[in-house]
Protein backbone atom coordinates (compact mmCIF):
# COMPACT_ATOMS: atom_id res chain seq x y z
CA UNK A 1 0.00 0.00 0.00
CA UNK A 2 2.67 2.22 0.79
CA UNK A 3 4.26 1.40 -2.60
CA UNK A 4 1.04 2.48 -3.81
CA UNK A 5 0.72 6.47 -2.31
CA UNK A 6 4.23 7.48 -1.93
CA UNK A 7 6.03 5.04 -4.58
CA UNK A 8 9.06 2.84 -4.55
CA UNK A 9 11.47 3.60 -1.39
CA UNK A 10 14.46 5.37 -2.52
CA UNK A 11 16.81 4.63 0.56
CA UNK A 12 16.98 7.56 2.27
CA UNK A 13 20.55 9.12 2.43
CA UNK A 14 22.18 9.30 6.15
CA UNK A 15 23.27 12.88 7.44
CA UNK A 16 26.69 12.36 8.05
CA UNK A 17 28.65 15.11 9.88
CA UNK A 18 31.55 16.58 8.43
CA UNK A 19 34.76 15.51 9.31
CA UNK A 20 35.89 17.33 12.06
CA UNK A 21 38.93 19.09 12.65
CA UNK A 22 40.72 18.03 15.33
CA UNK A 23 41.29 20.58 18.12
CA UNK A 24 44.40 21.37 18.71
CA UNK A 25 46.52 20.89 22.48
CA UNK A 26 45.39 24.05 24.72
CA UNK A 27 47.69 27.38 23.77
CA UNK A 28 48.00 29.42 26.40
CA UNK A 29 48.19 33.37 26.14
CA UNK A 30 49.87 35.72 27.93
CA UNK A 31 47.29 38.36 29.49
CA UNK A 32 46.85 41.34 27.48
CA UNK A 33 48.01 44.61 29.35
CA UNK A 34 45.69 46.99 30.91
CA UNK A 35 44.49 50.23 28.43
CA UNK A 36 45.88 52.91 29.40
CA UNK A 37 43.21 55.61 30.87
CA UNK A 38 43.53 58.81 29.24
CA UNK A 39 43.10 61.55 31.31
CA UNK A 40 40.32 63.74 31.31
CA UNK A 41 41.10 67.57 31.60
CA UNK A 42 39.11 69.21 34.32
CA UNK A 43 35.63 70.51 33.03
CA UNK A 44 35.61 74.31 33.26
CA UNK A 45 33.43 75.17 36.37
CA UNK A 46 31.79 78.76 36.08
CA UNK A 47 32.14 81.01 39.46
CA UNK A 48 31.56 84.12 40.23
CA UNK A 49 33.47 86.14 42.95
CA UNK A 50 31.22 87.86 45.07
CA UNK A 51 33.00 91.14 47.69
CA UNK A 52 30.56 91.75 51.08
CA UNK A 53 30.76 94.25 53.68
CA UNK A 54 30.29 92.83 56.53
CA UNK A 55 30.10 93.35 60.41
CA UNK A 56 28.54 93.34 63.96
CA UNK A 57 28.05 96.69 64.59
CA UNK A 58 25.52 99.12 63.10
CA UNK A 59 27.74 102.14 61.22
CA UNK A 60 30.78 100.53 63.15
CA UNK A 61 33.80 98.91 61.69
CA UNK A 62 33.04 96.82 58.59
CA UNK A 63 35.31 94.83 56.94
CA UNK A 64 35.74 93.16 53.33
CA UNK A 65 34.69 89.31 52.43
CA UNK A 66 35.10 87.54 49.27
CA UNK A 67 32.96 84.66 48.66
CA UNK A 68 33.44 82.46 45.39
CA UNK A 69 30.02 80.78 43.80
CA UNK A 70 30.10 77.55 41.58
CA UNK A 71 27.26 79.05 39.38
CA UNK A 72 26.44 81.82 36.88
CA UNK A 73 23.60 83.54 37.96
CA UNK A 74 24.10 86.39 40.27
CA UNK A 75 21.23 86.11 41.93
CA UNK A 76 21.87 82.96 43.38
CA UNK A 77 25.57 83.63 43.96
CA UNK A 78 24.64 86.89 45.98
CA UNK A 79 22.21 85.13 47.88
CA UNK A 80 24.63 82.17 48.77
CA UNK A 81 27.16 84.75 49.49
CA UNK A 82 24.83 86.52 52.29
CA UNK A 83 23.91 83.59 53.76
CA UNK A 84 27.10 82.18 54.13
CA UNK A 85 27.77 85.82 55.84
CA UNK A 86 24.61 85.96 58.05
CA UNK A 87 26.05 82.66 60.08
CA UNK A 88 28.75 85.15 61.43
CA UNK A 89 28.04 88.69 60.96
CA UNK A 90 24.63 90.73 61.44
CA UNK A 91 24.80 93.12 58.92
CA UNK A 92 25.70 92.28 55.53
CA UNK A 93 26.26 94.30 52.16
CA UNK A 94 26.64 93.44 48.72
CA UNK A 95 29.69 95.43 47.36
CA UNK A 96 30.14 93.18 43.58
CA UNK A 97 30.20 90.31 41.83
CA UNK A 98 32.27 89.78 39.80
CA UNK A 99 33.35 86.47 37.02
CA UNK A 100 35.87 84.62 37.92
Amino acid sequence: MRQALFGIATPMQEDVPPAQTPIPDIVIEAPAKPAQKKKVAKAFTPKLRVTLRVGNEFEGEMQDMIHDADTLSTLLAEQEAVKAARKKFRYVEVVSVNSM
